[in-house]
């Protein structure tokens, strides 16, 4: 599904990053943890094909994303790639379920407004799909996140620091969250966090250092 290899990646004026290699396949979930400043989001963000790789391949469900051009590498994440960011980039102005639709719409796809509707009420939110991203709790607006990276059926999911500022209870209900949705739809799930309670609840990890 998603096959790295031999990536570095380095910021002006700053050390290079160098990643380990690894493979994540669909139905699998894997746990990338590491201290601040060890380069865990750059390596989220060079796997969404946010950052532009330098040294390496990414390789996802057949295809190397460090070849593609600009708008080629955006079609395709919209098409593949679903990512849950740690500061949620929500439009303020319109309801969570035209959030959900904008997003189909951005990847290229037919809104489905039936299908939006679907995945807000599997996500128990789906009474709140007329309201404004304001009015809702920090949790609410967690699986608003969840579903606009799931809407569009991603061969990967990108979770970062999913539940860093959450108690016990809601780190284990959103982490059961995403690995369900996950599975629903046939996704691979990455997890990348500092956040080491998940340790115990993810065999398959990658601790960078």
């Amino acid at each position: 599904m998603i096959t790295t290899q031999n990536l570095r990646y380095a910021y002006q004026g700053s050390a290079e990053l160098e990643f380990p290699d690894f493979t994540c396949e669909p139905n699998d979930v894997m746990l990338i943890l590491g201290t601040s400043g060890v380069g865990k989001t750059t390596l989220l963000h060079l796997l969404g094909g946010i950052l532009t790789t330098q040294q390496g391949n990414i390789n996802i469900n057949g295809t190397e994303i460090n070849k593609l051009t600009g708008s080629e590498l955006d079609n395709f994440r919209g098409r593949n790639i679903g990512i849950v960011f740690q500061q949620n980039h929500f439009v303020h102005s319109i309801n969570v379920l035209e959030n959900v639709l904008l997003a189909q719409s951005m990847a290229g796809k037919p809104t489905d407004k039936k299908l939006c509707m679907n995945l807000l009420e599997r996500l128990n939110i789906g009474d709140k799909a007329t309201k404004k991203i304001k009015n809702l709790s920090q949790g609410e607006k967690q699986r608003v996140a969840i579903a606009r990276a799931l809407v569009n059926g991603p061969k990967l999911i990108l979770a970062d620091e999913p539940t860093s500022a959450l108690d016990d209870i809601n780190c284990t209900e959103v982490l059961s969250l995403l690995e369900e949705q996950a599975k629903a739809v046939g996704s691979a799930l990455i997890v990348v966090t500092h956040d080491t309670r998940l340790k115990d609840k993810i065999a398959h990890r990658i601790i960078l250092q």
